[in-house]
């Protein structure tokens, strides 16, 4: 299953380190940032809780970016 979200992020290179935190978190199974249009793309692994992986990925992006956001 695939959802996308909109996102705050201030800059590109931080959109790249959301990315790749998005892309390690566990129920994960891609995630593309797309930083012009402010949104996330997330592909999580078949039977993962969705609302649990999610709140994983906003964990592990604020580890790499603190003042950003992810609007669910």
């Amino acid at each position: 299953m695939k959802k996308t979200y909109k996102i705050d992020v201030d800059c590109a290179n931080c959109a790249n380190k959301m990315e790749e935190a998005t892309k390690k978190t566990a129920g994960v199974k891609d995630a593309v940032v797309n930083f012009m249009a402010l949104k996330m793309t997330v592909e999580f692994e078949d039977g993962a809780n969705v609302k649990s992986v999610m709140q994983d990925v906003l964990v592990n992006c604020k580890k790499v970016e603190d003042d950003c956001e992810i609007f669910m």
